[in-house]
């Protein structure tokens, strides 16, 4: 799939995940470049166990697709920290977590919209729709694994500032606990 070339500048257009996506989010999923980071089972009952409830709203976490020019390219989801209060009792011992904070779980799908820019606009459109939709976030607070490099520098890219890190639980098994953990605040 072609994305864009370099020096891209469309708008990013976020749009709620939907169960019509889950062969595109499958084939995401088994992309190595996500694989490696995400570890998440792709297959139809894994995807339905893990988002139909956020399709369903019974998990409050939103799941996204972000497109450019109608062509969908990445994921973002966010969630409260009051919403998942194990989050809070893991990051505790790094650093105070606000339950009104969101976090972000992101990844851009398509090998040709990786190195383009669209990760960064990706993730500054769903903060600007994060200050918008959830007027009482005092901040994005992000955890990410050490070794995620690409990861952590695009969190920097768009603002974001180390404020701690520290041993958390890896969403890979085969990474050691080593975390830093990013924070946004809610611009004045």
């Amino acid at each position: 799939m072609r994305i864009c070339a370099s020096g891209f500048s469309a708008p990013i257009h976020l749009r709620r995940l939907g169960r019509a996506d889950y062969p595109l989010l499958a084939a995401w999923l088994a992309r190595p470049h996500v694989a490696r980071w995400w570890n998440h089972e792709h297959t139809p009952e894994a995807l339905e166990h893990d988002f139909g409830p956020s399709i369903d709203g019974a998990d409050l976490a939103e799941i996204f697709i972000a497109d450019a020019h109608g062509r969908p390219f990445g994921l973002v989801q966010r969630y409260t920290f009051a919403d998942n209060p194990g989050y809070i009792d893991e990051l505790a011992p790094l650093l105070a977590v606000p339950g009104a904070a969101l976090s972000m779980d992101y990844f851009v799908g398509e090998p040709a919209a990786l190195r383009r820019g669209l990760g960064t606009a990706m993730l500054q459109a769903a903060l600007r729709s994060t200050w918008r939709d959830h007027a009482s976030a005092p901040a994005v607070i992000v955890p990410v694994g050490a070794a995620n490099t690409a990861s952590w520098r695009l969190l920097e890219r768009v603002g974001f500032h180390r404020v701690a890190e520290g041993p958390l639980t890896p969403d890979n098994p085969i990474d050691g606990p080593a975390h830093f953990v990013y924070r946004i605040e809610r611009p004045a």
